[in-house]
């Protein structure tokens, strides 16, 4: 049984409650999750050695992990396909699932239910990913135990029959092997990017082999690392660190240093307050740039029916 802590205690936010880690429980290890995030954390650590360092990587890994983390993760799984805060076309909603998959964090009818049930059990019993079982267990741990139900068929029916629907991500579900195909796939796109600019740009194939590993490496390895980390702190530290504008039931938390790094998604709890709302900026400083590009794509045609925050849509309102 999972031992939780009301919001309101004095002891929440004690050293025994941030140090606390649920244990895996007696279903198992999840060894199709834990392998690939532990080898994927242990290639990027070749980061460190001289020969895969280049400058070029390392603007790569800058690059990547907001265009693949915002666009894939935060516009595509989070407020395009679980929360259906705005509607874009099929093949552009395609193109950024298919980013998405670049970042390694599951399918979109995985990713879409488990999010939706933690936003129906929120910090409670049912919570997959609640802080209120251990920082490490709500940034990471949870990934690693074996729940069966949460991937059988029922599961995904009832949190994202919305998602099932679609040829493209039911096929996902039907041939898992595919994810690992993509991931591998964009990653071969950067090393032989590499290598070729390195070959041009040095002269000789050494120099291009030795830009091809680097691009790998911090291009894929870090950067995936790095989206991972930034994706999972939204779960753990927006529940534990930070203000609380609106007095939600869980213990959401607008967090700004995850606003920063997560493109607008630590606003935590104003997407609690509102999670149907293509935007988290309630205030003028809670600059929330995954909402931006949403309204560029809104302005250039591509994005519809963009769902405004409760507070705009009560006044009639058309802004953030």
């Amino acid at each position: 049984m999972r031992f939780r802590v009301r919001a309101d205690s004095p002891g929440f936010f004690s050293v025994a409650t941030i140090a606390r880690s649920r244990h895996l429980s007696a279903q198992g290890v999840h060894w199709e999750y834990l392998v690939p995030i532990a080898a994927v954390h242990l290639l990027a650590c070749l980061a460190v050695v001289p020969w895969c360092f280049s400058w070029s990587g390392v603007i790569l890994a800058a690059i990547g992990t907001n265009f693949f983390g915002t666009l894939g993760i935060n516009l595509c799984y989070h407020r395009l396909l679980s929360h259906r805060s705005l509607t874009v076309p099929v093949w552009l909603e395609r193109t950024l699932a298919t980013i998405a998959l670049c970042s390694l964090e599951d399918t979109p009818c995985r990713w879409v239910a488990n999010h939706r049930l933690h936003h129906r059990h929120s910090d409670e019993e049912p919570d997959p990913h609640s802080p209120r079982d251990g920082v490490v267990w709500a940034h990471m741990g949870w990934l690693f135990e074996r729940v069966p139900h949460r991937r059988s068929a029922a599961f995904l029916e009832k949190y994202a029959r919305d998602i099932l629907a679609d040829g493209y991500y039911r096929g996902l579900e039907r041939r898992p092997w595919a994810i690992v195909a993509i991931y591998i796939a964009h990653a071969m796109i950067f090393a032989l990017a590499g290598l070729l600019v390195g070959r041009w740009a040095g002269g000789d194939w050494s120099h291009g082999r030795q830009l091809a590993v680097s691009w790998l490496v911090w291009g894929v390895y870090v950067r995936t690392v790095l989206v991972w980390h930034i994706t999972w702190s939204v779960n753990s530290l927006t529940h534990l660190f930070g203000y609380r504008t609106y007095a939600t039931a869980e213990d959401s938390r607008n967090n700004w240093f995850v606003a920063l790094v997560a493109m607008g998604e630590g606003w935590h709890n104003n997407h609690h307050h509102d999670p149907a709302s293509a935007s988290v900026q309630h205030r003028w400083w809670e600059f929330d740039v995954t909402y931006y590009l949403i309204l560029f794509l809104e302005r250039i045609g591509l994005a519809t029916d963009v769902i405004q925050p409760r507070h705009v849509r009560q006044r009639g309102g058309t802004g953030a």
